[in-house]
């Protein structure tokens, strides 16, 4: 008569290792008492998404706050959705954002740490060790159901009105001896391997969720597949043995996973392992129509990662952004303590919600803008030429043929108490300051010029007119404004706009409108920055230049 040892040994000939000797190939890590282990384990199924963003991040900081370790493993089990090269890609754009591993998967050729390997593809001896372990204890078997079984077994259990499954007297392989199971497979039938749960489906079982605290969920009773047809471990089953040999000591994920967690509870303890620490965090939606959906990748370019790299958001305001959504905290945090690091910041499990966060692109545009605005003009010119070297080939050539030129230009208003906030990503700068570029002046003024139609062209000439004859530029605004207004008189024009509005009859116009002729002859818009800096950036011979193009528009 055969054994459950016979039946282990015939399925897996090769594996001659135990669960013992995997811990000793696998040590408890030597870390302090508090510091986490934590991960990142992404399926490479394509690009990374806001919301994987937002659960690495907080892994990331967990681990960094608390002088521990993240690393990233790559769950590469469903061979059929798998995109090449979008692993190697996943870990670029968690590196781009500043979460960088400790160690784990860097791409197909290169991983770093000791208790690799770390794609899951190349852990399949492991598995095995630890599933022949399961058969000889009795909690795992082989089912030989094909999915035309399955199927029909589906089917009259929906008709019936029985929670569908693979369980109990459901489990038509469940109960095979040793003897029958090795008669099955040596006639070359196909088969899976399926852990035998001990659940019920009337018990609960409780559990702790670091931000959800103590819940009661229903207990598995389901003979969940642990290894497939392919030889290759499901979710479920792969996750508990990686994060056991890997030592991670606190699990962040979706809220959806929250259902699955008493089939690992039950794993784990079947082969008793330590589990790990669980926080499910709020899944990231998305306001449609007045109500609520997940962020879809098939909707929502904001679901991609790519998208705000390539749009030219700051890294650090999606960061920070996701922060606010992470901790409910973070923001009165952040207003007293303007001159810190995002990094500074102390993540908590209790200060993190329970409902769906709302995804607020206008919010993080104004993170941008308000980052941005305060940044030094040289470091917005490094991030921006960081940027266009990939995204704008024609901007980068311009930033790079005179790199003073546009750290100027940056620079208009910066120093102000309150600065402008005009840019809230990359990609917005270049059609708002395009103007100081000659040959974009020309294409511009070519498409025409915002004079006020209100007012009479061969008027607004004159005044160009005089203003070009009479260019001299004061090295103080406030004495090149005075200038300005000493033209007034000479045209009826007010030398303020409380003069004009209080007498409109007596005036043709005020300073301002002025100052708008003098705006658009510059930039051919009505709206720019500051107009004095705009002519010392463009100097007097091109100031000269844009007057005389500007006048020959009024004949």
């Amino acid at each position: 008569m055969a054994t459950l040892l016979d039946l282990a040994n015939l399925i897996f000939p090769d594996i001659n290792l135990t669960i013992a000797d995997l811990e000793k190939k696998y040590p408890n890590r030597n870390l302090a008492n508090k510091a986490m282990v934590t991960r990142f384990a992404p399926s490479p199924t394509g690009f990374l998404h806001t919301g994987s963003l937002f659960t690495s991040l907080i892994s990331y900081r967990l681990a960094k706050q608390s002088g521990g370790i993240f690393y990233i493993r790559l769950e590469d089990t469903d061979t059929k959705r798998e995109i090449e090269g979008s692993g190697a890609d996943l870990v670029k754009q968690l590196n781009y954002f500043g979460i960088i591993p400790d160690e784990g998967y860097i791409n197909d050729e290169l991983e770093k740490g000791e208790y690799g390997p770390y794609k899951q593809s190349n852990r399949a001896f492991i598995y095995k060790v630890v599933i022949k372990h399961l058969i000889e204890i009795g909690r795992a078997y082989p089912c030989f159901c094909t999915a035309a079984e399955l199927d029909e077994l589906r089917t009259k259990q929906i008709q019936n009105k029985i929670t569908p499954g693979y369980y109990g007297i459901y489990a038509k392989y469940r109960n095979l001896s040793p003897d029958e199971a090795i008669s099955l497979i040596k006639e070359g039938k196909p088969y899976i391997i399926r852990f035998k749960s001990m659940g019920d489906e009337a018990n609960k079982v409780k559990v702790h969720d670091e931000i959800r605290g103590d819940l009661e969920l229903q207990e598995n009773y389901q003979d969940i597949v642990i290894l497939k047809g392919d030889g290759l471990p499901t979710y479920h089953f792969a996750h508990l043995v990686d994060d056991h040999f890997m030592h991670t000591t606190h699990v962040t994920r979706g809220e959806e996973w929250l259902a699955s967690l008493p089939i690992h509870i039950e794993l784990f303890n079947t082969l008793g392992f330590a589990l790990p620490k669980y926080a499910h965090l709020p899944v990231i939606m998305k306001e449609e129509n007045g109500n609520r959906r997940k962020l879809s990748k098939r909707k929502d370019n904001e679901a991609a990662v790519s998208y705000f790299i390539s749009e030219g958001y700051p890294k650090y305001a999606l960061i920070e952004y996701l922060l606010t959504l992470a901790n409910s905290n973070y923001e009165a945090w952040r207003e007293q303590n303007l001159d810190k690091s995002y990094n500074d910041f102390i993540l908590a499990f209790n200060k993190m919600s329970l409902d769906g966060a709302l995804f607020d692109i206008e919010k993080i545009a104004n993170i941008a803008k308000e980052r941005l605005a305060y940044k030094k003009a040289n470091e917005v010119e490094m991030e921006l030429k960081e940027w266009a070297k990939t995204y704008d080939n024609n901007f980068y050539q311009k930033i790079i043929s005179d790199e003073e030129f546009i750290t100027n230009i940056l620079n208009i208003d910066r120093e102000k108490a309150k600065p402008r906030k005009d840019y809230a990503k990359y990609s917005d700068i270049y059609p708002l300051i395009k103007f100081f570029y000659n040959d974009e002046y020309e294409n511009l003024s070519k498409i025409g010029f915002e004079w006020n139609p209100e007012k009479p062209k061969n008027e607004i000439k004159k005044i160009l007119t005089y203003y070009k004859d009479n260019y001299n530029l004061a090295n103080d605004e406030s004495l090149w404004f005075n200038d300005l207004k000493e033209i007034c008189p000479k045209f009826n024009y007010a030398e303020n706009t409380k003069d004009y509005k209080k007498n409109k009859e007596l005036y043709k116009g005020h300073v301002g409108d002025i100052a708008e002729y003098l705006r658009v002859a510059m930039t051919t818009k009505k709206n720019s920055p500051n107009l004095y800096s705009i002519l010392n950036i463009l100097g007097k011979e091109e100031v000269l230049n844009r007057l005389e193009k500007a006048i020959n528009s009024l004949n």
